[in-house]
């Protein structure tokens, strides 16, 4: 059994994804966006919980593709990610020990770096030469 990336619990877990996504559901520029794909909340919560349980807890519930789900939907962009992540930092600072927030919030941080530059990479690609940065 591999241990897990650092110390959190699925109740945890589970009320992180809450308390996140009540707060995109508010959030003026990620609310639209997110509203447009979810049709129905607790399912899409369920999901997420459950790639984070994977991600973290390497529990084996969750199947999905996150980076071809998040080019699929055609309107998330690049700049959404700076938004989503602040929201999701709150959220681990506001329902989390400090050290636990710190190690979740790192691991969120580089998922959403890869997924922005495949959004990026992929999908806004301007036409000529790639852009070496």
């Amino acid at each position: 059994m591999i241990p897990p990336r650092f110390d959190v619990t699925p109740e945890q877990i589970d009320r992180v994804v809450a308390t996140f996504y009540a707060a995109v559901r508010r959030h003026e520029v990620l609310g639209p966006v997110f509203a447009a794909h979810v049709a129905d909340w607790p399912e899409h919560e369920a999901k997420i919980a459950r790639f984070w349980r994977n991600a973290i807890l390497y529990e084996r519930g969750y199947d999905g593709n996150p980076m071809q789900v998040h080019m699929r939907t055609g309107d998330v962009k690049a700049q959404h990610f700076a938004p989503w992540l602040m929201l999701f930092d709150e959220t681990l600072r506001r329902t989390l020990p400090l050290e636990t927030a710190k190690a979740w919030s790192a691991l969120a941080h580089r998922i959403g770096a890869g997924l922005r530059m495949g959004v990026e990479d992929l999908r806004e690609r301007r036409p000529g030469p790639p852009v070496l940065r």
